[in-house]
């Protein structure tokens, strides 16, 4: 059994930019976007009060969580994924000269202690992609067992 799954996902604020232009220069199919200015709308697709402060963008890194081995890693698909992301590196930097922040989120669900390590490598391709990574790690419930009570 593995330690963790996780998964990836790409997240963009920014002060107005249109969620459809980080698409094109990303080539990648976001899952939740909206625009500066736009109407609010709850997740249920009801409106909410007020307008959006700022643009967002959300793509998925991954189809479906991944649970970590010897041939699949957080390290290893974050690394994967910067070298993919390099090809947009002039986007991303205009994205944050002009307000916006780019991170990779990452959500770990665990089943017990395990240890992360980010590679100086990886840790300098952020820093040139000027990216930020949020890692979001929960608790996979423990298994049910069985309780059998006897009179």
């Amino acid at each position: 059994m593995s330690d963790y799954e996780f998964t990836i996902s790409l997240r963009i604020r920014h002060p107005g930019i249109e969620p459809s232009e980080i698409t094109r220069a990303l080539g990648i199919e976001p899952q939740h976007t909206w625009k500066f200015g736009d109407c609010r709308i709850g997740s249920a697709g009801e409106s909410l009060e007020g307008t959006y402060r700022e643009s967002y963008w959300m793509g998925r890194l991954m189809d479906e969580p991944q649970s970590s081995s010897d041939l699949v890693s957080v390290e290893g698909v974050l690394l994967q994924t910067l070298t993919q992301l390099t090809r947009a590196q002039d986007f991303l930097s205009h994205l944050s000269d002009s307000g916006g922040v780019a991170e990779l989120h990452i959500s770990m669900f665990a089943r017990r202690n395990f240890r992360l390590e980010l590679s100086s490598r990886a840790l300098n391709s952020l820093g040139r992609l000027r990216m930020g990574v949020s890692l979001e790690v929960n608790l996979h419930p423990a298994p049910r067992t069985s309780v059998s009570t006897q009179s």
